[in-house]
């Protein structure tokens, strides 16, 4: 079922009365009407400004519309499951009927006692939220803005310390409102990372590239890394490889109330661009002492 901005299409606020309503819309008809405008799309207009009017000016009908909250105009949406029960004498699927059809359904059947005081539960409704590496692994609040009957507002929630990529979390009867006494809906609220410039996320695991000089490798160090929190130093043991993952325990994400993922310093030797004379001396040296040949078939994996 696709959404329609009854609101938008008379142009009037969220909160507009019945005569600003009627206004709207007797400026608009008479400007849509197919015998007074020679636009070629007048017609489809005028319907559309007469099925916002037919809906925006019935009370029941603007409050059912309203609980739907903000869908995007356009948008594919689905009403709450209890919605069906309210319409099982129509149509047996909501893919069957129009957002029109669905609220003159509701009109039509007001006058039955039971349905016209059946709760229905509210809609739930989704947001996604982008927070930092540092704010998933300690927790944060977070302000954001949802719709709802219409009307934005903003909400501040507590993110929990542990949440990761794609986490999805339950914030319950934060939805729309529910008609006659029905339960509010759901907020379910998406858990996205923002692109941090050191760290990469790889499950509860963060990655970053550690540079090495070729001494450094050799003979080994002792390193100062930073991390989410404290810097912390790193021991880089003697005959460190290229491309080798040196592991700092427990230094990545966590989960609620459970263990924290690792961080991986993946090592990249650099050479040194200028070398002055006296190192390239050195390493001159180092060339006719050196017996290294990266090249053989063992060094690159390969069986002779």
């Amino acid at each position: 079922m696709k959404y329609k901005d009854y609101y938008a299409v008379l142009g009037v606020a969220k909160d507009a009365d019945l005569e600003q309503i009627k206004k709207a819309y007797r400026k608009l008809a008479r400007t849509h009407h197919p015998d007074l405008s020679k636009k070629s799309d007048a017609e489809a207009q005028f319907k559309e400004v007469a099925e916002a009017y037919n809906t925006l000016k019935n009370p029941e009908k603007r409050q059912a519309y309203d609980a739907l909250g903000q869908v995007g105009v356009g948008g594919n949406f689905t009403p709450p499951p209890t919605w069906q029960d309210r319409y099982q004498d129509g149509p047996t699927s909501f893919d069957q009927m129009d957002l029109a059809d669905l609220l003159d359904s509701l009109s039509k059947r007001s006058s039955h006692p039971y349905r016209s005081t059946q709760a229905m539960s509210g809609q739930d409704l989704e947001n996604t939220v982008e927070i930092s590496l540092k704010d998933a692994l300690l927790g944060t609040m977070v302000r954001f803005k949802v719709f709802e009957q219409g009307h934005e507002k903003e909400l501040e929630v507590r993110i929990p310390a542990g949440v990761n990529m794609g986490k999805k979390l339950r914030l319950k009867g934060l939805g729309t409102k529910g008609l006659n006494g029905g339960a509010q809906g759901d907020l379910y609220l998406h858990i996205q990372l923002q692109a941090h410039p050191l760290f990469k996320p790889l499950g509860q695991d963060l990655y970053f590239d550690l540079a090495l000089t070729p001494w450094e490798a050799v003979l080994g160090a002792e390193i100062e890394i930073p991390t989410l929190e404290d810097p912390v130093i790193l021991s880089v043991p003697a005959h460190t490889r290229n491309g080798q993952k040196l592991r700092i325990k427990s230094r990545g994400l966590g989960i609620p109330m459970g263990a924290r993922g690792d961080l991986f310093a993946v090592v990249h030797i650099e050479t040194p661009l200028h070398p002055s004379e006296q190192e390239m001396d050195l390493y001159q040296q180092l060339a006719k002492l050196s017996n290294v040949n990266p090249r053989t078939p063992i060094a690159q994996g390969v069986t002779p």
